[in-house]
């Protein structure tokens, strides 16, 4: 049996988080979730945002977590929880109206989220909105002692993830016609980086 899984960091900083997207997802529109982890997420957010239809997505072994999240809240505007790994041929979803992920393109390699990028160009709509959520360094730089020490136990976890260089994150996102319009400084030294797909 699958105990619900929990998540500090999620409780730390939905709050935050709602703050923002409340004003970068304005209209009523579907809304993907990237890496959904727990599911903490998806839940708070589709109930403070009804005008929302929100999808949460994740690796396969992360369902039946999101699920129980999903049956204690019992939202009719949250989407059963989809198996996507950015890395599959075929996503569960093409054109996408609104995108969000938060705390994931430090946990994929560098080449996933390369492949991420590419597959928006894609499966993105014109006009669509996203929004990351995470650390970032800047010009090769940490932005915090905190933040170093992060990258360096992300490291001994998988070597293959670490904290990304926005300057990377933003030049792969224009290749796929995707352009930043805000940097956000968020609590906790971590950013929200809102994009457009042209």
């Amino acid at each position: 049996m699958t105990n619900k899984p929990f998540s500090q960091a999620c409780e730390n900083n939905k709050a935050p988080i709602l703050e923002i997207i409340r004003r970068v997802f304005t209209q009523p529109c579907h809304v993907w979730e990237i890496g959904s982890g727990t599911g903490q997420h998806a839940c708070y957010f589709a109930k403070h945002l009804p005008h929302l239809q929100w999808h949460p997505t994740d690796r396969a072994e992360n369902i039946a977590g999101i699920h129980l999240w999903q049956q204690e809240a019992n939202l009719p505007n949250l989407h059963p929880a989809r198996i996507l790994n950015v890395t599959d041929f075929r996503w569960p979803c093409t054109a996408i109206e609104a995108l969000f992920t938060a705390n994931t393109l430090h946990i994929m390699s560098e080449e996933e989220v390369h492949i991420m990028f590419k597959q928006l160009k894609s499966t993105l709509s014109a006009q669509a909105k996203f929004c990351i959520y995470g650390p970032f360094n800047y010009q090769g730089n940490y932005t915090s002692q905190s933040n170093a020490q992060f990258d360096r136990w992300l490291k001994n976890q998988h070597p293959l993830s670490g904290i990304r260089d926005f300057e990377t994150v933003v030049a792969l996102a224009l290749k796929s016609d995707i352009h930043l319009i805000e940097d956000v400084d968020m609590p906790a030294n971590n950013r929200l980086l809102i994009f457009q797909k042209a």
